[in-house]
């Protein structure tokens, strides 16, 4: 079939993923490739201390990004979507949405960039000897707990972005394992919630007079492959506001964008793993099994078939990147030089590639909002240099593409040091790599581990949640997640490869070095803040 004769007989397949700056849809055929994209540029608000998005700002920016779509199919195809195969909903992770009876929110949609949450993280962390995160669903149910907000006695429903969208336009309300894992952990035996820790907070509720169990309001945990409902009437009405999209097509689990990026990358396998790097970043490896012991740096997930990873996940990474090259495209309007960003990025990237393996004793901080790994609760960006450092353009874009990364390598550093997990493949995939070979470099020495970059590594969380929903219904022979995707989905691709040179290992290390003695300097800025 062509592209065209695909969607008009319905066989497309249709992967949404609500990213922190982009809403983006991914169409793709019966052979997995993307035939048709849309987007929608969105921003979170910081409203009375809290990151959020409005619950309007979700559906608008749904219908505007699928419009956009609609829009694409139309003017390469001249055709329009009527009804699909099977779709798939994926979002930024975690976070909190506590709905009343009436499926009403009870308080705006806390994302997963908020950091007031560590009372509750903490206690937690030691009640379930298990690290958990701040940004995790439990540790903001509890936090709310704690600070005796008057919205908690009336929580009929408790989930997360892409849950919430998946329950709305099908009318089912569960969640894919791999976004489950981070509400409460997950136990890899069961594939579910697990029970010694719900029993635990399940006290708690009962300690407080509440008038509900956990699991009274959390969703249902599925694997992947499985039937998670079926797109509504009412349902398709909020995705196609034209109403030319038919109800009955299949929906696959919700996942989080963690999960979407493990199936981008082919990293579902044990001792395998990726990078995501774009506004945030975040690794996932693996595991053959569990860690020695619980560190608060390392979040315990799941694949969205249930396999045990360790994750080490960032609040920042590309946002102060992007804004110096904002400052380099003012420069060069101000010179009245044409800009394209595409060439201003490649040309900046590129450049760093010239620069000392150690930066030349430069750093970069790029921490616009907290970051918890190294203990931050605020952020500050800084460029940070002595009078002696080498102070050129290759260095400085050099220390901030280490900066973007320097968070991440001192998690992993705790993965593949102390704890000697073994990983055969580490892919890397969005915006920190889109410039050819450049992210990819840098992350290969800061991991000392050879890094993977694949074509298909740009069209990110949406084309992997689209993968997961062709997996409920392009798969006859009921192969495993894992294996679907190595033999049906890439057929052995495992992309381009950039393995470490000995010098910028050893640059790297030293740069880090710096760049843990100065997170006193961060510490400093943050404290003393206007």
């Amino acid at each position: 079939m062509t592209a065209k004769q695909t969607i008009e007989a319905g066989k497309a397949i249709l992967g949404i993923e609500f990213g922190s700056t982009r809403i983006k849809a991914v169409l793709i055929d019966e052979n997995n490739k993307p035939i048709a994209q849309g987007s929608h540029e969105w921003e979170n608000q910081l409203v009375d201390g809290l990151w959020t998005y409005s619950t309007e700002a979700i559906w608008y920016g749904l219908q505007d990004c699928y419009a956009d779509l609609r829009k694409d199919v139309r003017r390469q195809y001249d055709c329009e979507i009527e009804t699909l195969a099977a779709i798939g909903f994926s979002a930024m992770m975690h976070g909190y949405m506590a709905f009343d009876e009436q499926q009403q929110i009870l308080v705006p949609f806390r994302t997963w960039r908020n950091t007031n949450t560590g009372k509750a993280a903490a206690e937690l962390s030691s009640l379930f000897n298990y690290n958990i995160p701040l940004r995790w669903s439990i540790s903001h149910l509890y936090e709310a707990i704690l600070d005796n907000e008057e919205h908690v006695p009336s929580i009929k429903y408790l989930t997360t972005l892409a849950g919430y969208v998946h329950w709305q336009v099908t009318g089912q309300f569960v969640l894919g394992v791999g976004d489950a894992s981070g509400m409460i952990p997950v136990d890899p035996a069961t594939k579910t919630y697990d029970a010694e820790m719900v029993q635990k907070f399940d006290e708690i509720l009962a300690a407080k007079n509440l008038p509900y169990k956990l699991l009274d309001i959390l969703p249902k945990s599925l694997n992947a492959g499985e039937n998670a409902g079926f797109l509504t009437p009412e349902g398709a009405q909020r995705l196609d506001v034209s109403g030319h999209l038919k109800a009955g097509i299949p929906v696959c689990p919700p996942e989080g964008d963690a999960g979407t990026g493990m199936v981008a990358t082919n990293a579902v396998k044990q001792r395998t793993g990726n990078v995501s790097a774009g506004t945030s970043s975040f690794s996932m490896i693996v595991l053959e099994k569990p860690l020695s012991k619980p560190y608060e740096m390392i979040d315990m997930v799941t694949t969205p078939d249930g396999s045990l990873v360790a994750m080490v996940h960032c609040n920042n990474c590309t946002s102060d990147i992007n804004a110096w090259v904002g400052l380099f495209k003012e420069y060069q309007q101000l010179l009245g030089v044409p800009v394209d960003m595409n060439e201003v990025y490649g040309k900046l990237f590129n450049k760093a590639l010239e620069g000392d393996a150690d930066c030349g004793g430069l750093m970069a901080y790029n921490y616009v909002s907290g970051e918890p790994v190294t203990g931050l609760s605020d952020g500050r960006p800084l460029f940070v240099r002595s009078a002696n450092d080498k102070f050129s353009l290759a260095n400085f874009m050099r220390a901030h593409l280490y900066g973007a990364i320097g968070v991440l390598k001192l998690g992993n550093d705790i993965l593949l040091k102390e704890e000697n997990v073994k990983v055969d493949r580490i892919t890397g995939h969005g915006g920190y790599f889109k410039t050819k070979g450049v992210g990819q470099r840098m992350l290969a020495a800061a991991l000392n581990s050879p890094i993977s970059v694949m074509e298909t590594a740009g069209e990110g969380g949406a084309w992997g949640i689209a993968l997961l929903a062709g997996y409920v219904v392009n798969n006859p022979n009921r192969l495993s997640l894992a294996d679907y995707l190595e033999t049906v989905v890439f057929a052995g691709n495992t992309g381009v490869s950039i393995a470490p040179t000995a010098e910028d290992v050893e640059g790297f290390n030293r740069y880090i070095e710096n760049y843990k003695q100065g997170l006193a300097i961060e510490q400093a800025a943050v404290d003393n803040k206007k």
